[in-house]
C-alpha cells in the first residue's frame, strides 16, 4: 500500500523511525533475540543473525545510539569545544584531535563558542547530555568563571584544555611555551637593533596572551631596556581591526616606537596597514612582529616574522591526555604538557640596523 515502509502486519508507517521492535516483530523474534544478533553474539545462529542483517539493512535500520551508549557506559564520542574556527590555528589543532581520536575509535563532536562565555556553558551542557566520554576544551576570551568546568569533573568524564586554560587547581592541559615564543622574538627585536619596541597585548586574564605579555616584558628587562607602559596598548580583539585601532592609538601618542611586536598575526596585518597608511615602511621605519604564524603570514609583503605553535601537535597531545586519563584511576590529578614553540624569522623585523649593546637597567 502507498505510504507504507515495508509490509502489512506489524510495519512502521511514513517516516518514522525503524525501532528494533520492528524487527522483532517481523521476523517473529523477541527484542532479545534481534539486539543479540545484532551484537554478533555468540548464542545466536548464523542464519538468525544474516536473516535479522538482512531485514535491517532492508529498512534501513539505524541503532539508538544514546540508548546503547547507556546500556555500556560509553558513547565513543569526544566534545571539543573551540573559541572560534577563524584563521589556522584552531583548525590545525582540531585536524590533529580527530586524526588521533579517529585511530583510537573515537567520534568527534566539535562546537564553536564564538568568544561567548554563554554558548560555551550550553555547549559543556549538550555534551555531558550526549553522553561523550571526555571533553576537549579551549575557553572563550569571555570566561571568567569555571563553575560549568567543575560540574564536568564532578561527573567524573576526563576534561582536558588546550592553548587556554583557567586558573584551576588540578586541571589538565596542554599549551604551547606563549612566554618563551615572546621572549625569543622579543629578543630577535633586540637583536636588529630596536630600541623602543611596543606591544599590542591581548587580554591578560587569558593565560597565552598573559605569558606573551610577560616574556616580552621580560626580555626588554633582561638585556637593560625599560619597561614603558605607554607602549603597550591592549588590543580590543585579536582580528585586523582590533590590530589597526591599537596601531592607530600608538601612533598617536608621544613615543614612536621603532619595533612592534602583536600578540596575534590578524593584528599585526591590521597593524602593518595603518602603518602603509601613514607612509611608514616596514621593517625600515618600524619593525612587525606577529604570533601564531598564519599560512597568510608567508602571502603579504614584506612576509610577518612570527612564532609557531604546532597546532596540530596540540590536537593529538590534548587527545593523548584524554586517553592517558581514562586509564588512570586518579583522573583528576592535573597534568601540563607544555610544547615548545618555533621562532620564524621573516621580513617584516628584519630592521636592517646594526645590533648595539644593551645599557644596564
Amino acid at each position: 500500500m502507498d505510504g507504507q515502509v515495508f509490509g502489512d502486519k506489524n510495519m512502521a508507517k511514513g517516516n518514522k523511525r525503524v525501532s528494533i521492535q520492528d524487527l522483532a516483530a517481523e521476523l517473529g523474534l523477541s527484542v532479545s533475540t534481534i539486539s543479540r544478533a545484532l551484537n554478533n553474539a555468540l548464542d545466536v545462529s548464523e542464519a538468525t543473525k544474516a536473516q535479522v542483517r538482512a531485514l535491517a539493512e532492508k529498512l534501513n535500520y539505524q541503532s539508538n545510539s544514546m540508548a546503547a551508549s547507556l546500556r555500556s557506559g560509553r558513547s565513543h564520542v569526544l566534545g571539543v569545544i573551540v573559541p572560534h574556527i577563524n584563521g589556522a590555528f584552531f583548525p590545525a589543532v582540531v585536524h590533529g584531535i580527530e586524526r588521533l581520536a579517529s585511530q583510537a575509535g573515537f567520534n568527534v563532536m566539535i562546537c564553536q563558542s564564538s568568544e561567548e562565555v554563554g554558548r560555551e556553558v550550553a555547549h559543556v551542557k549538550a555534551l555531558l547530555k550526549a553522553q561523550v566520554d571526555g571533553i576537549l576544551v579551549s575557553m572563550s576570551n569571555t570566561t571568567r568563571e569555571y563553575d560549568h568546568f567543575e560540574q564536568v569533573r564532578r561527573k567524573g568524564i576526563p576534561l582536558v584544555f588546550f592553548d587556554r586554560m583557567p586558573e584551576l587547581t588540578n586541571v589538565c592541559g596542554v599549551v604551547a611555551d606563549d612566554y618563551r615564543g615572546a621572549y625569543q622574538l622579543t629578543e630577535h627585536l633586540i637583536e636588529q637593533g630596536c630600541r623602543c619596541i611596543a606591544h599590542l597585548a591581548g587580554p591578560q586574564h587569558l593565560n597565552i596572551t598573559h605569558n606573551r605579555h610577560q616574556g616580552y616584558h621580560d626580555a626588554l628587562l633582561a638585556h637593560g631596556l625599560p619597561y614603558d607602559k605607554q607602549l603597550v596598548v591592549p588590543l580590543s580583539n585579536s582580528r585586523e581591526a582590533g590590530g589597526a585601532a591599537a596601531m592607530r592609538h600608538l601612533l598617536a601618542g608621544n613615543m614612536r616606537p621603532d619595533a612592534v611586536f602583536a600578540a596575534y598575526d590578524f593584528a599585526a596585518v591590521g597593524a602593518m596597514r595603518v602603518l602603509e597608511d601613514h607612509g611608514l615602511r616596514v621593517p625600515e621605519d618600524i619593525a612587525l612582529a606577529g604570533f601564531s604564524n598564519e599560512p597568510f603570514t608567508t602571502m603579504i609583503k614584506p612576509q610577518l616574522t612570527s612564532v609557531d605553535q604546532h597546532g596540530v601537535q596540540m590536537g593529538e597531545a590534548a587527545v593523548q591526555l584524554f586517553l592517558q586519563l581514562q586509564k588512570r584511576s586518579d583522573t583528576f590529578t592535573g597534568q601540563r604538557i607544555v610544547l615548545k614553540t618555533k621562532l620564524i624569522i621573516r621580513g617584516s623585523s628584519l630592521h636592517g640596523l646594526p645590533a648595539q649593546p644593551a645599557t644596564s637597567a
